[in-house]
């Protein structure tokens, strides 16, 4: 198992990654995107899924779990170190995006470039029965705010905590 200083220790390694596309390199976009949950009065929980959601871009933690979706293989990863929520909301990050898509068409306009891309790529706007499904869990709510910091992420210099200052969060949630 990870220890929540092995885990938080991986964020650093996505400065070494490229920015794809975004403005930003991927260590402050995952920061940009905790520092908005934090600003928002987030519970740990979904700081960390904030900080932690795209750590399965790291090619370490993708080789964990081959041919996974990003988002299902940085679920797995937190998992079992911080629990059901957290991965499930890391997890459902893509989905929301496109559930937001699906049930507010402005929020297109929002999505970066890249993002309108992958977006193509993960299936477009949900369907029907997503919505649903999505909509039925108890945690959908949180998803979309999660999203929505996610989109908003990516402002070169913007404030964002330092990785250390998730350590805390990271050893309260530990298992």
């Amino acid at each position: 198992m990870t220890t929540p200083e092995e885990l938080c220790g991986l964020l650093p390694r996505l400065a070494a990654l490229p920015p794809m596309g975004e403005p930003v390199d991927q260590l402050a976009h995952a920061l940009q995107t905790a520092g908005q949950a934090i600003g928002a009065g987030a519970d740990d929980d979904l700081v960390l899924a904030a900080a932690l959601h795209d750590l399965a871009r790291l090619p370490e933690v993708a080789a964990r779990h081959p041919c996974l979706p990003h988002e299902e293989a940085a679920a797995r990863l937190c998992a079992p170190l911080l629990g059901e929520r957290v991965a499930w909301l890391v997890g459902a990050h893509v989905l929301a995006k496109r559930v937001l898509v699906a049930t507010e068409p402005a929020h297109a306009a929002v999505l970066s470039a890249t993002s309108t891309r992958s977006l193509r790529a993960q299936g477009g706007a949900a369907a029907a029965a997503e919505l649903r499904r999505f909509g039925e869990h108890p945690w959908s709510e949180d998803a979309l705010r999660l999203r929505r910091w996610d989109d908003a992420a990516k402002v070169p210099g913007a404030a964002a905590p330092e990785p250390g200052d998730l350590l805390d969060r990271m050893r309260r949630r530990w298992r």
